[in-house]
Formats: C-alpha cells, sequence, structure tokens
C-alpha cells in the first residue's frame, strides 16, 4: 500500500484538463465564483432590501427621478441617413456615426471639417469628419439609388452651414481689410511721385 509523505488533504488540480472552460490568466475558476456568491447571500443584513433612504427627487428640485428624456429639438435643419449597417445623424448637437454596434459622437466645436464623397460606380454616400488633432472618422452609407446623393449632400450642406463654424470668415475679412490698406498706402505713394 502507498501512502503519500506531507499533507493529507491534497487539494484537486485546477486547469484546462479539468474544467474546459478554464483560462489561464483570463478566467477565473468557476469554483471560486460558485462559493463568492454564496458567501454575498449569505451575509448578515443582505436581505436584499432596498433602503429607505433612497433619493426620489433629482438633485435640481425638479422632482423627476433621473429619467433620461430626449431634449426639445431646436427649429434648425437636421439630416439623417442611414442603410441597414450605418447610419449618420447631423443636426444641433453635432455629429453622429454609426456603424454596427459601433458608435462616435462629435460636438460642432470638436469638428475640423466634414467631408463628402460619391463612389464613381455604386450606391456609396462617403461622409468623413475630420478632428483639429488630425484624425478623421469615415463613414459609407449604402443609398438606394444614385439620385438620392443630390438630396443627401444639399441637406448635408444646409446642417452645416447653419451650425458649423470654421472660423474662415474672419481671416479673410481681415485680409481684405490689410489688402485696402496696402493698395491705398501704394496709390498715395503713386500720387506723390
Amino acid at each position: 500500500m502507498e501512502q503519500r509523505i506531507g499533507s493529507s488533504s491534497s487539494k484537486p488540480l485546477e486547469g484546462a484538463g479539468f474544467d474546459p472552460a478554464f483560462i489561464p490568466g483570463l478566467t477565473a475558476p468557476a469554483t471560486g465564483r460558485e462559493e463568492d456568491a454564496k458567501d454575498t447571500k449569505d451575509a448578515p443584513g443582505e436581505d436584499g432590501a432596498v433602503d429607505g433612504t433612497a433619493t426620489e427627487a433629482a438633485p435640481d428640485g425638479t422632482g423627476e427621478t433621473g429619467a433620461d428624456e430626449p431634449e426639445p429639438a431646436p427649429d434648425g435643419p437636421a439630416f439623417e441617413a442611414s442603410d441597414r449597417r450605418a447610419a449618420l445623424v447631423a443636426d444641433h448637437r453635432g455629429v453622429r456615426l454609426k456603424l454596427d454596434d459601433q458608435e462616435c459622437e462629435f460636438r460642432w466645436d470638436e469638428i475640423g471639417a466634414v467631408e463628402t464623397a460619391t463612389a464613381r460606380f455604386g450606391k456609396r454616400f462617403t461622409v468623413t469628419v475630420h478632428t483639429p488633432d488630425r484624425r478623421w472618422y469615415p463613414i459609407e452609407i449604402e443609398a438606394d439609388s444614385r439620385s438620392r446623393f443630390a438630396e443627401w449632400d444639399a441637406a448635408l450642406d444646409q446642417v452645416l452651414d447653419t451650425y458649423f463654424d470654421d472660423g474662415a470668415e474672419a481671416p479673410v475679412q481681415e485680409e481684405e481689410v490689410e489688402d485696402r490698406g496696402e493698395s491705398e498706402d501704394k496709390a498715395e505713394a503713386t500720387d506723390r511721385a
């Protein structure tokens, strides 16, 4: 008869040989999680009842319980285009892009430029949002017909004209004033000569 030398209580091995769902470094063995769940259920004073001190009013005193209510949209233009996978929304809040389960949202002050392109063949309308830190986020939306491209481009231009401030207007006006001043100085110099 063989006897082990050492500890009489040996712990069974845990690993892929005994638990096919065990991946070292990524997940803990299932036995530890089950014991932790039992311990939290049996803890004294934790009967799962909701404490009566929960806040019933919103912090701003409006009496609302914090439900996300959609903000009222202003009367300005909005643009929406979508297909089975992608969606684009441009309105008073900014530009929102969605592709499958991925979403990103840009406020108007976070946008450096918005570029549109159409495919030479096919029905894909591409909108690229450029940020000031030299990053770009393109999205392709498949139209039901190529005639939609003109509609979408006009609607998006209207939204951009209303909400997007590219800051190009002020420097152009200053340059025009400087150019006028220089031309007046040159005209005076030629008159004197």
